[in-house]
């Protein structure tokens, strides 16, 4: 699709451009099957809106660092080294919701015991031979 205000101004300056989109590609939505169904929702909400919180942020970043360059005031500045930090924080926090969903998982597997110290045969000598032998078709 043309614009005319840009075929004007690309006439009136003597250059060629075109207009370039600069859409981000869409977050892919990764449904986690190993996981209960409330706890994989859980999981992908929670990991989208935090994508989302660090797409704005950076770019509200990049537009407050320009403002504190061009204003040269101290509050400008404080406020992009803020924002930083809270940028950083949410990635932390991305990171932190994948240890919390791993270790979810491992508690799932680890549901029974690892390892018996202390197994009990209940039943009687004769059986328990058989048991031994191979023979254990009637036990």
């Amino acid at each position: 699709m043309k614009n005319i205000v840009t075929d004007n101004l690309n006439e009136i300056f003597d250059v060629e451009s075109e207009l370039v989109d600069n859409k981000k590609a869409p977050i892919v939505r990764e449904e986690r099957s190993d996981l209960p169904d409330d706890i994989a929702k859980d999981y992908t909400y929670a990991r989208e809106n935090l994508y989302d919180v660090i797409e704005k942020g950076t770019s509200a970043l990049d537009e407050l660092v320009h403002l504190a360059k061009a204003s040269e005031h101290p509050r400008a500045f404080e406020v992009v080294s803020q924002l930083t930090k809270t940028l950083v924080d949410a990635n932390k926090d991305l990171l932190e919701i994948q240890k919390k969903v791993k270790s979810l998982r491992k508690e799932d597997e680890q549901k029974g015991p690892n390892s018996v110290t202390n197994a009990l045969f209940v039943g009687s000598t004769s059986e328990l031979q058989k048991l031994i032998k191979g023979d254990n078709e009637d036990v």
